[in-house]
């Protein structure tokens, strides 16, 4: 950990495998926040996973790993229990924070990083069984974390069939853990949304969901779709008069925002990241 100690940029890695597609975007949007990035394959982490000692940050960036033809996310997540269960675990539990995008997401809640693991969740196809490609708005979670403004309105892309979440409780009645909704689908006022602006008719309209210690983010919208005014879709329409100057009309790129708030949470407390292979 002491390379992580001496440098004033947190590290992170965008983990990749075949069929992953928006890892580069995703390396974009971290390096726009602040971080030093390094995209790496899955069987090179695999090989060396001391690599995570002197990371702050892990992302899992959205695709179709391995064509999903077992299931969203299935092949990949079982690489990972098999080869680097152990040391993520202990990256998470050192401090290290967790995003997966899409079907990153997909990923963490097949691992159980996330709620719905032994079972007891899962992301199965849009209700209107169909890929659902637009951007919608969100609420965020009501508790603080790393990621994410409680409380904020956010507006970025969905893309994709298999976003809907469902959960299984283990007994009857009882009710999802609301402190770990990290995002829900709503409509431009932030009041309760419907198809088409909940895309896939998740259980209480989740769009993502956080870890109980807020580490690990999962959510089916893009961030790094939304890290520039230009990616918002009224960039067009804007046409400066000169009464309102340019820099006040331009759309706030709020994907970039939940990157810049994990970087600087790393900045903030790297003195914790300490210990090799995860101890303090």
């Amino acid at each position: 950990m002491a390379d992580l100690m001496s440098r004033s940029a947190p590290r992170a890695l965008v983990l990749r495998a075949a069929g992953t597609n928006c890892d580069l975007e995703t390396v974009h949007a971290l390096e726009l926040a602040g971080a030093e990035v390094e995209s790496i394959h899955v069987n090179a982490l695999s090989r060396d996973p001391s690599i995570l000692d002197g990371v702050g940050l892990v992302a899992f960036p959205g695709g179709f790993t391995f064509g999903d033809d077992v299931a969203s996310g299935a092949v990949l997540a079982h690489i990972i229990e098999q080869r680097l269960r152990p040391q993520l675990q202990r990256f998470v539990d050192r401090g290290g924070l967790v995003i997966g995008i899409c079907n990153g997401f997909q990923v963490l809640v097949r691992l159980g990083l996330l709620p719905g693991g032994e079972g007891r969740g899962a992301l199965l196809w849009n209700q209107s069984g169909r890929f659902e490609d637009r951007w919608v708005y969100l609420n965020s979670g009501s508790e603080e974390s790393p990621w994410f403004a409680p409380g904020e309105r956010y507006f970025m892309p969905v893309a994709h069939s298999e976003g809907r979440f469902e959960w299984f409780p283990d007994q009857p009645g009882q009710e999802f853990p609301t402190e770990q909704v990290a995002f829900s689908y709503c409509n431009e006022d932030q009041s309760v949304a419907s198809y088409p602006d909940d895309p896939n008719g998740s259980h209480r309209s989740i769009a993502g969901l956080i870890s109980a210690d807020g580490k690990v983010l999962g959510m089916m919208p893009h961030p790094e779709r939304f890290v520039r005014p230009e990616h918002h879709p009224s960039w067009m329409r804007i046409r400066p008069d000169g009464a309102i100057p340019l820099e006040e009309q331009l759309p706030v790129p709020l994907g970039l925002s939940i990157f810049r708030r994990a970087v600087d949470h790393l900045k903030t407390h790297q003195s914790d990241l300490v210990g090799e292979g995860g101890t303090r």
